[in-house]
Protein backbone atom coordinates (compact mmCIF):
# COMPACT_ATOMS: atom_id res chain seq x y z
CA UNK A 1 0.00 0.00 0.00
CA UNK A 2 1.16 3.09 -0.47
CA UNK A 3 2.08 5.73 2.24
CA UNK A 4 3.37 9.91 2.25
CA UNK A 5 5.70 11.27 4.22
CA UNK A 6 4.89 14.95 5.23
CA UNK A 7 7.75 17.02 6.49
CA UNK A 8 6.33 19.99 8.51
CA UNK A 9 5.88 22.65 9.44
CA UNK A 10 5.18 24.43 6.25
CA UNK A 11 3.78 28.14 4.85
CA UNK A 12 2.04 26.78 1.52
CA UNK A 13 2.04 30.12 -1.37
CA UNK A 14 0.64 30.02 -4.52
CA UNK A 15 -2.60 28.68 -6.54
CA UNK A 16 -4.31 25.49 -7.14
CA UNK A 17 -7.08 24.40 -9.54
CA UNK A 18 -9.74 22.21 -7.84
CA UNK A 19 -11.02 19.40 -9.32
CA UNK A 20 -14.27 17.94 -10.85
CA UNK A 21 -16.58 16.90 -7.89
CA UNK A 22 -16.30 13.05 -7.31
CA UNK A 23 -19.98 13.67 -5.35
CA UNK A 24 -21.06 14.83 -8.57
CA UNK A 25 -18.87 12.69 -11.07
CA UNK A 26 -20.72 9.27 -9.40
CA UNK A 27 -24.41 9.80 -10.02
CA UNK A 28 -23.79 11.74 -13.21
CA UNK A 29 -21.54 9.01 -14.49
CA UNK A 30 -24.80 6.58 -13.57
CA UNK A 31 -27.00 8.01 -15.41
CA UNK A 32 -25.61 7.87 -18.98
CA UNK A 33 -27.37 4.07 -18.38
CA UNK A 34 -30.59 6.43 -18.82
CA UNK A 35 -28.94 7.62 -22.52
CA UNK A 36 -29.34 5.29 -25.65
CA UNK A 37 -26.37 7.06 -27.50
CA UNK A 38 -22.42 7.95 -26.62
CA UNK A 39 -21.79 10.93 -23.99
CA UNK A 40 -19.40 12.87 -23.82
CA UNK A 41 -17.56 14.48 -20.61
CA UNK A 42 -14.81 16.71 -20.32
CA UNK A 43 -12.09 16.93 -17.57
CA UNK A 44 -13.66 14.07 -15.36
CA UNK A 45 -11.43 13.62 -12.68
CA UNK A 46 -8.73 10.64 -12.47
CA UNK A 47 -10.18 8.97 -8.46
CA UNK A 48 -10.25 5.52 -7.38
CA UNK A 49 -14.10 5.69 -7.23
CA UNK A 50 -14.63 7.25 -10.70
CA UNK A 51 -12.19 4.70 -11.84
CA UNK A 52 -14.86 2.25 -10.04
CA UNK A 53 -17.82 3.52 -11.21
CA UNK A 54 -16.89 2.95 -15.07
CA UNK A 55 -15.75 -0.08 -14.35
CA UNK A 56 -18.66 -1.07 -12.95
CA UNK A 57 -20.73 0.97 -15.78
CA UNK A 58 -18.20 -1.66 -18.24
CA UNK A 59 -19.01 -4.30 -16.56
CA UNK A 60 -22.47 -4.21 -17.95
CA UNK A 61 -21.48 -3.34 -21.45
CA UNK A 62 -21.24 0.79 -21.56
CA UNK A 63 -18.23 1.22 -24.00
CA UNK A 64 -15.40 3.41 -22.92
CA UNK A 65 -13.33 5.68 -24.49
CA UNK A 66 -10.40 8.61 -23.79
CA UNK A 67 -8.79 11.43 -25.74
CA UNK A 68 -7.03 13.72 -23.53
CA UNK A 69 -9.30 15.54 -21.39
CA UNK A 70 -12.17 13.92 -22.74
CA UNK A 71 -14.19 10.96 -21.89
CA UNK A 72 -16.93 8.78 -23.74
CA UNK A 73 -19.61 6.40 -22.23
CA UNK A 74 -21.57 4.86 -25.16
CA UNK A 75 -24.59 2.81 -23.00
CA UNK A 76 -26.52 1.98 -26.11
CA UNK A 77 -26.24 -1.51 -26.09
CA UNK A 78 -26.34 -3.07 -22.37
CA UNK A 79 -24.68 -6.87 -22.01
CA UNK A 80 -26.83 -7.24 -18.51
CA UNK A 81 -28.13 -5.26 -15.96
CA UNK A 82 -26.51 -6.75 -13.08
CA UNK A 83 -23.60 -5.00 -10.12
CA UNK A 84 -21.73 -7.75 -8.94
CA UNK A 85 -20.33 -7.34 -5.47
CA UNK A 86 -16.86 -7.46 -6.70
CA UNK A 87 -17.10 -3.59 -7.73
CA UNK A 88 -19.82 -2.59 -5.13
CA UNK A 89 -18.46 -3.38 -2.18
CA UNK A 90 -15.47 -0.82 -2.55
CA UNK A 91 -18.05 2.16 -3.19
CA UNK A 92 -21.29 3.10 -1.92
CA UNK A 93 -22.05 5.16 -5.01
CA UNK A 94 -22.62 2.17 -6.82
CA UNK A 95 -25.97 1.74 -5.65
CA UNK A 96 -26.85 4.64 -8.28
CA UNK A 97 -27.04 2.46 -11.09
CA UNK A 98 -30.51 0.99 -9.15
CA UNK A 99 -32.77 3.83 -10.67
CA UNK A 100 -31.69 4.39 -13.84
CA UNK A 101 -31.22 0.54 -14.73
CA UNK A 102 -34.67 0.30 -13.56
CA UNK A 103 -36.10 2.95 -15.46
CA UNK A 104 -34.47 2.09 -18.79
CA UNK A 105 -34.92 -2.04 -18.59
CA UNK A 106 -37.74 -2.42 -15.70
CA UNK A 107 -35.14 -5.00 -13.98
CA UNK A 108 -31.84 -4.66 -11.55
CA UNK A 109 -30.06 -6.59 -9.97
CA UNK A 110 -27.09 -4.85 -7.24
CA UNK A 111 -25.01 -5.81 -4.96
CA UNK A 112 -25.57 -3.95 -1.48
CA UNK A 113 -23.00 -1.38 -1.21
CA UNK A 114 -19.70 -0.70 0.86
CA UNK A 115 -17.61 2.49 1.34
CA UNK A 116 -16.00 3.98 4.11
CA UNK A 117 -16.80 2.78 7.46
CA UNK A 118 -18.35 5.96 8.62
CA UNK A 119 -21.85 4.21 10.08
CA UNK A 120 -24.95 2.10 8.41
CA UNK A 121 -25.92 4.68 5.82
CA UNK A 122 -28.50 2.11 4.90
CA UNK A 123 -30.35 1.91 1.61
CA UNK A 124 -33.83 1.85 2.69
CA UNK A 125 -34.73 5.12 1.32
CA UNK A 126 -33.64 4.71 -2.08
CA UNK A 127 -35.48 0.91 -1.89
CA UNK A 128 -38.56 2.76 -0.71
CA UNK A 129 -38.46 5.41 -3.31
CA UNK A 130 -37.98 2.80 -5.77
CA UNK A 131 -41.20 1.37 -4.44
CA UNK A 132 -43.00 4.28 -4.66
CA UNK A 133 -42.61 4.44 -8.54
CA UNK A 134 -43.95 1.00 -8.72
CA UNK A 135 -41.20 -1.36 -7.86
CA UNK A 136 -41.32 -4.69 -6.82
CA UNK A 137 -37.99 -4.81 -4.22
CA UNK A 138 -36.62 -8.29 -2.68
CA UNK A 139 -32.83 -8.54 -0.83
CA UNK A 140 -31.65 -12.40 -1.72
CA UNK A 141 -28.26 -13.11 -1.00
CA UNK A 142 -26.79 -9.66 -0.72
CA UNK A 143 -28.55 -8.23 -3.91
CA UNK A 144 -31.05 -5.61 -4.21
CA UNK A 145 -33.62 -7.44 -6.61
CA UNK A 146 -35.71 -4.98 -8.30
CA UNK A 147 -38.06 -5.34 -11.31
CA UNK A 148 -41.23 -3.74 -12.82
CA UNK A 149 -43.48 -3.47 -15.69
CA UNK A 150 -42.89 0.34 -16.40
CA UNK A 151 -42.16 2.36 -13.58
CA UNK A 152 -44.66 5.57 -12.57
CA UNK A 153 -44.66 8.71 -11.68
CA UNK A 154 -45.41 9.54 -7.80
CA UNK A 155 -44.96 12.02 -4.88
CA UNK A 156 -42.37 10.31 -3.28
CA UNK A 157 -41.34 11.81 0.30
CA UNK A 158 -37.93 11.35 2.32
CA UNK A 159 -37.91 10.86 5.77
CA UNK A 160 -34.45 12.21 5.52
CA UNK A 161 -32.64 14.30 2.78
CA UNK A 162 -30.80 11.53 1.30
CA UNK A 163 -28.21 13.04 -1.33
CA UNK A 164 -28.12 9.06 -2.76
CA UNK A 165 -31.68 8.90 -2.63
CA UNK A 166 -32.28 11.80 -3.97
CA UNK A 167 -30.52 11.04 -7.08
CA UNK A 168 -31.46 7.36 -7.57
CA UNK A 169 -35.26 8.59 -7.51
CA UNK A 170 -34.65 11.70 -9.72
CA UNK A 171 -32.88 9.45 -12.60
CA UNK A 172 -35.52 6.80 -11.89
CA UNK A 173 -38.45 9.34 -12.50
CA UNK A 174 -36.96 10.24 -15.94
CA UNK A 175 -38.39 7.38 -18.00
CA UNK A 176 -40.77 6.61 -15.51
CA UNK A 177 -44.86 7.92 -16.95
CA UNK A 178 -46.07 11.09 -15.85
CA UNK A 179 -44.97 13.24 -13.14
CA UNK A 180 -42.93 12.32 -10.08
CA UNK A 181 -42.45 14.98 -7.16
CA UNK A 182 -39.90 14.25 -4.64
CA UNK A 183 -40.13 16.30 -1.00
CA UNK A 184 -37.92 16.77 1.40
CA UNK A 185 -34.71 16.12 -1.68
CA UNK A 186 -31.84 16.78 -0.77
CA UNK A 187 -30.69 20.47 -1.67
CA UNK A 188 -26.54 19.99 -2.43
CA UNK A 189 -24.71 21.82 -4.98
CA UNK A 190 -24.04 17.69 -6.69
CA UNK A 191 -28.21 17.57 -7.01
CA UNK A 192 -28.31 20.35 -8.97
CA UNK A 193 -25.44 19.18 -11.35
CA UNK A 194 -27.28 15.79 -11.57
CA UNK A 195 -30.35 17.54 -12.95
CA UNK A 196 -28.32 20.05 -15.08
CA UNK A 197 -27.02 17.24 -17.02
CA UNK A 198 -30.79 15.69 -17.20
CA UNK A 199 -31.72 19.02 -18.58
CA UNK A 200 -28.92 18.74 -20.77
CA UNK A 201 -30.15 15.54 -22.51
CA UNK A 202 -34.02 17.25 -22.55
CA UNK A 203 -35.29 16.13 -19.26
CA UNK A 204 -37.72 18.45 -17.81
CA UNK A 205 -36.79 19.04 -14.52
CA UNK A 206 -37.93 21.85 -11.69
CA UNK A 207 -37.03 22.73 -8.33
CA UNK A 208 -33.52 21.42 -8.27
CA UNK A 209 -31.63 22.88 -5.43
CA UNK A 210 -34.70 23.35 -3.26
CA UNK A 211 -36.62 20.66 -1.08
CA UNK A 212 -39.47 20.38 -3.70
CA UNK A 213 -37.94 18.28 -7.19
CA UNK A 214 -40.38 17.41 -9.90
CA UNK A 215 -39.35 15.33 -12.79
CA UNK A 216 -41.81 15.20 -15.34
CA UNK A 217 -41.03 11.56 -17.07
CA UNK A 218 -40.91 11.10 -20.54
CA UNK A 219 -40.32 8.61 -23.75
CA UNK A 220 -36.46 7.87 -24.33
CA UNK A 221 -37.02 8.24 -28.11
CA UNK A 222 -37.35 11.62 -27.10
CA UNK A 223 -33.77 11.95 -25.03
CA UNK A 224 -31.19 14.09 -26.97
CA UNK A 225 -27.40 13.81 -26.94
CA UNK A 226 -26.41 17.66 -25.66
CA UNK A 227 -24.27 19.33 -28.43
CA UNK A 228 -21.09 19.67 -26.27
CA UNK A 229 -19.28 17.77 -23.73
CA UNK A 230 -20.15 17.84 -20.00
CA UNK A 231 -18.24 19.50 -17.23
CA UNK A 232 -19.22 18.79 -13.28
CA UNK A 233 -18.72 21.60 -11.06
CA UNK A 234 -15.97 21.97 -8.52
CA UNK A 235 -15.55 19.82 -5.87
CA UNK A 236 -16.35 22.00 -2.82
CA UNK A 237 -15.21 19.34 -0.54
CA UNK A 238 -12.07 19.34 -2.14
CA UNK A 239 -11.76 23.20 -2.30
CA UNK A 240 -12.56 23.35 1.55
CA UNK A 241 -9.55 21.10 2.03
CA UNK A 242 -7.21 23.61 0.48
CA UNK A 243 -8.88 26.64 2.08
CA UNK A 244 -8.28 25.22 5.42
CA UNK A 245 -4.58 24.11 4.55
CA UNK A 246 -3.73 27.66 3.46
CA UNK A 247 -5.19 28.77 6.76
CA UNK A 248 -3.51 26.33 8.97
CA UNK A 249 -0.01 26.84 7.38
CA UNK A 250 -0.45 30.54 7.69
CA UNK A 251 0.14 30.67 4.05
CA UNK A 252 -0.97 32.76 0.86
CA UNK A 253 -3.00 30.51 -1.56
CA UNK A 254 -5.75 31.24 -4.04
CA UNK A 255 -8.26 28.58 -4.54
CA UNK A 256 -9.57 28.21 -8.02
CA UNK A 257 -11.96 26.38 -10.63
CA UNK A 258 -15.32 25.91 -7.83
CA UNK A 259 -18.48 28.20 -6.49
CA UNK A 260 -17.79 29.87 -3.57
CA UNK A 261 -21.76 29.92 -2.62
CA UNK A 262 -21.42 26.09 -2.48
CA UNK A 263 -19.19 26.65 0.21
CA UNK A 264 -21.25 29.63 2.32
CA UNK A 265 -21.57 28.13 5.75
CA UNK A 266 -17.96 27.05 5.88
CA UNK A 267 -16.39 30.18 4.77
CA UNK A 268 -18.92 31.90 7.57
CA UNK A 269 -17.16 29.82 10.02
CA UNK A 270 -13.88 30.69 9.19
CA UNK A 271 -14.41 34.53 8.47
CA UNK A 272 -16.23 34.24 12.05
CA UNK A 273 -12.73 32.76 13.59
CA UNK A 274 -10.94 34.89 11.94
CA UNK A 275 -9.40 33.42 8.53
CA UNK A 276 -8.63 36.66 6.26
CA UNK A 277 -10.44 35.37 3.00
CA UNK A 278 -11.24 37.16 -0.52
CA UNK A 279 -13.99 35.45 -2.56
CA UNK A 280 -14.58 35.80 -6.30
CA UNK A 281 -16.88 34.42 -8.41
CA UNK A 282 -14.71 31.23 -8.80
CA UNK A 283 -12.53 31.22 -5.99
CA UNK A 284 -10.94 32.03 -2.58
CA UNK A 285 -8.09 33.33 -1.77
CA UNK A 286 -6.95 32.50 1.85
CA UNK A 287 -4.73 35.43 3.07
CA UNK A 288 -2.50 35.24 6.19
CA UNK A 289 -4.32 36.14 9.24
CA UNK A 290 -3.85 35.96 13.00
CA UNK A 291 -4.28 33.44 14.85
CA UNK A 292 -7.82 31.98 14.74
CA UNK A 293 -9.77 31.35 17.81
CA UNK A 294 -12.37 28.28 18.17
CA UNK A 295 -15.37 27.69 16.90
CA UNK A 296 -19.17 25.48 18.01
CA UNK A 297 -20.64 23.88 14.60
CA UNK A 298 -22.73 21.38 14.26
CA UNK A 299 -22.85 19.21 10.40
CA UNK A 300 -26.16 19.25 8.74
CA UNK A 301 -27.47 18.75 5.16
CA UNK A 302 -27.21 21.49 3.25
CA UNK A 303 -27.14 24.33 3.17
CA UNK A 304 -25.77 23.69 6.71
CA UNK A 305 -22.28 22.53 7.88
CA UNK A 306 -21.15 19.27 5.22
CA UNK A 307 -20.16 16.40 7.33
CA UNK A 308 -17.32 15.82 4.59
CA UNK A 309 -15.74 19.02 5.91
CA UNK A 310 -15.87 17.97 9.66
CA UNK A 311 -13.08 16.27 10.04
CA UNK A 312 -10.80 18.97 8.08
CA UNK A 313 -12.37 21.47 10.46
CA UNK A 314 -11.19 19.58 13.38
CA UNK A 315 -7.86 19.51 12.25
CA UNK A 316 -7.84 23.37 12.34
CA UNK A 317 -9.42 23.43 15.44
CA UNK A 318 -7.06 21.83 16.89
CA UNK A 319 -3.99 24.62 16.50
CA UNK A 320 -6.66 27.27 17.13
CA UNK A 321 -6.60 29.42 20.51
CA UNK A 322 -9.21 28.05 23.01
CA UNK A 323 -11.84 25.56 22.87
CA UNK A 324 -13.98 24.22 19.73
CA UNK A 325 -17.00 21.70 20.00
CA UNK A 326 -18.15 20.35 16.63
CA UNK A 327 -21.45 17.58 16.77
CA UNK A 328 -21.81 15.16 14.18
CA UNK A 329 -25.46 15.01 13.45
CA UNK A 330 -25.25 12.78 9.73
CA UNK A 331 -22.93 9.66 10.45
CA UNK A 332 -22.83 7.91 13.67
CA UNK A 333 -18.95 6.86 13.56
CA UNK A 334 -16.81 9.81 11.85
CA UNK A 335 -14.53 10.34 14.68
CA UNK A 336 -12.17 7.91 13.38
CA UNK A 337 -9.51 10.37 12.95
CA UNK A 338 -9.37 11.75 16.23
CA UNK A 339 -7.26 8.93 17.54
CA UNK A 340 -4.75 9.32 14.90
CA UNK A 341 -4.66 12.79 15.33
CA UNK A 342 -4.02 12.66 18.62
CA UNK A 343 -0.51 10.94 18.35
CA UNK A 344 0.52 14.25 16.57
CA UNK A 345 -0.43 16.22 19.86
CA UNK A 346 -3.88 17.20 19.47
CA UNK A 347 -6.17 17.47 22.53
CA UNK A 348 -10.02 16.05 22.01
CA UNK A 349 -12.77 14.91 23.72
CA UNK A 350 -15.61 12.84 22.56
CA UNK A 351 -18.72 12.83 24.17
CA UNK A 352 -21.32 10.67 22.35
CA UNK A 353 -21.92 12.57 18.66
CA UNK A 354 -20.32 15.48 19.96
CA UNK A 355 -16.26 16.45 20.30
CA UNK A 356 -14.29 18.88 22.04
CA UNK A 357 -11.12 20.32 20.49
CA UNK A 358 -8.79 22.36 23.03
CA UNK A 359 -6.35 24.39 20.66
CA UNK A 360 -2.59 23.55 20.84
CA UNK A 361 0.52 25.79 20.40
CA UNK A 362 1.97 23.00 17.96
CA UNK A 363 1.59 19.32 16.45
CA UNK A 364 4.77 16.88 16.63
CA UNK A 365 5.12 14.81 13.27
CA UNK A 366 3.82 11.24 13.89
CA UNK A 367 3.10 7.85 12.22
CA UNK A 368 -0.91 7.81 11.59
CA UNK A 369 -3.14 5.79 9.64
CA UNK A 370 -6.46 6.54 7.71
CA UNK A 371 -9.61 5.27 8.49
CA UNK A 372 -11.94 6.80 5.91
CA UNK A 373 -11.31 9.33 3.18
CA UNK A 374 -12.30 12.83 5.13
CA UNK A 375 -10.27 11.34 7.68
CA UNK A 376 -7.13 11.07 5.84
CA UNK A 377 -7.23 14.79 4.84
CA UNK A 378 -7.36 15.53 7.82
CA UNK A 379 -4.19 14.01 9.00
CA UNK A 380 -2.60 15.20 6.35
CA UNK A 381 -3.65 18.97 7.20
CA UNK A 382 -1.95 17.66 10.40
CA UNK A 383 0.93 16.64 8.90
CA UNK A 384 1.42 19.98 7.02
CA UNK A 385 1.77 22.03 10.29
CA UNK A 386 3.37 19.48 12.40
CA UNK A 387 7.01 19.45 13.74
CA UNK A 388 9.12 16.65 11.65
CA UNK A 389 8.13 14.06 9.42
CA UNK A 390 4.60 12.46 9.52
CA UNK A 391 4.37 8.93 7.80
CA UNK A 392 1.24 8.73 6.56
CA UNK A 393 -0.08 4.86 6.01
CA UNK A 394 -3.00 3.34 4.12
CA UNK A 395 -3.47 6.44 1.50
CA UNK A 396 -6.13 4.39 -0.67
CA UNK A 397 -8.37 6.27 1.46
CA UNK A 398 -7.53 9.19 0.39
CA UNK A 399 -7.16 8.32 -3.09
CA UNK A 400 -10.86 7.54 -3.55
CA UNK A 401 -11.78 11.38 -3.49
CA UNK A 402 -9.15 13.56 -3.83
CA UNK A 403 -7.04 14.02 -7.28
CA UNK A 404 -3.02 14.20 -6.94
CA UNK A 405 -3.30 16.23 -3.70
CA UNK A 406 -0.09 15.08 -3.36
CA UNK A 407 1.11 16.46 -6.24
CA UNK A 408 -1.13 20.13 -5.61
CA UNK A 409 0.53 20.46 -2.51
CA UNK A 410 3.89 19.90 -3.62
CA UNK A 411 2.73 22.65 -5.86
CA UNK A 412 2.31 25.08 -3.27
CA UNK A 413 5.34 24.36 -1.63
CA UNK A 414 4.23 21.08 0.70
CA UNK A 415 6.89 18.49 1.43
CA UNK A 416 5.35 15.50 0.81
CA UNK A 417 7.02 11.97 -1.08
CA UNK A 418 4.50 9.47 -2.12
CA UNK A 419 6.17 5.92 -1.65
CA UNK A 420 4.87 2.75 -3.81
CA UNK A 421 4.38 0.27 -1.51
Amino acid sequence: MDKLLVTGPCQLKGSVHISSAKNATLPILAATLLCPYPVTFTKIPDLMDVGTIVKLLQSMGVKVSKSGDEIVLDASHLENQHADYSLVKTMRASVLVLGPLLARYGVASVSLPGGCAIGARPVDIHLMGMEKLGAEIQIENGYIKAKCDKLKGAVVTLPFPSVGATENIMMAAVLAEGETVIENAAMEPEIDDLADFLIAQGVNIEGAGTSRITIHGMDIKKLKAPAKPYRVIGDRIEAATFIIAGIMSGGDVKVEGFNPKHLTNVLDTLTKMGANLELGNDFVHVKKSNRLKGAIIDTAPYPGFPTDVQAQMMALMSVVDGNSVVTETIFENRFMHVPEMARMGTKVTIKGNSATIEGVESLSAAPVMCTDLRASAALILCALVAQGQSEIQRVYHLDRGYEKIDEKLTGLGAKIERVKG
